[in-house]
């Protein structure tokens, strides 16, 4: 998966607005124009389209988790360059701690996604690179648990009773 397309199915998961997303790049000091915002959510065939580069998307999802949590005081000005190419296991862990997921929780909303997984498999997954147990998160993976998310979120049971 590209960067723009999980930029595009996590905004359609968790109903991000504009400004907020544009909010989140600002928070990084990185300042996206709507009009390049919306180039980046554009089919790769579509004219106009613009490449999400892995800084940017690095960028929006510290913003993100900054947006959400809150701006932490005790954090140096200089903040670390983000790894590039970035991979689905860090996209996945700083989704997680953007959200406030617990293990359970995305536990649940891989099942949602019909995706098994077992806890030891979650926790390899947020190990650092290079231990024994870590595991890399393929693309598969982090679409399930994005749509997971999308189902969590968006489809809702009728309200009985109402």
């Amino acid at each position: 998966m590209t960067y723009n397309d999980i930029l595009r199915r996590f905004r359609y998961a968790v109903d991000l607005s504009d400004s907020v997303i544009l909010e989140a790049f600002k928070l990084k000091n990185y300042t996206v124009s709507p009009e390049q915002l919306s180039r980046y959510f554009m089919r790769e065939t579509e004219t106009g389209y613009q490449e999400l580069s892995a800084e940017l998307m690095d960028a929006f999802l510290d913003g993100l988790i900054i947006y959400t949590r809150g701006k932490q005081d005790n954090v140096t000005a200089s903040s670390p360059r983000p790894q590039v190419p970035l991979n689905n296991n860090v996209i996945l862990k700083k989704i997680r701690i953007a959200l406030e997921l617990r293990e359970d929780d995305m536990l649940n909303l891989l099942d949602v996604a019909q995706f098994s997984l077992s806890r030891s498999e979650l926790s390899a997954l947020f190990r650092k690179k290079g231990h024994k147990n870590y595991k890399e998160c393929g693309d598969q993976l982090l679409r399930n648990f994005i749509n997971g998310l999308t189902k969590h979120n968006r489809i809702k049971p009728d309200k009985a009773g109402e």
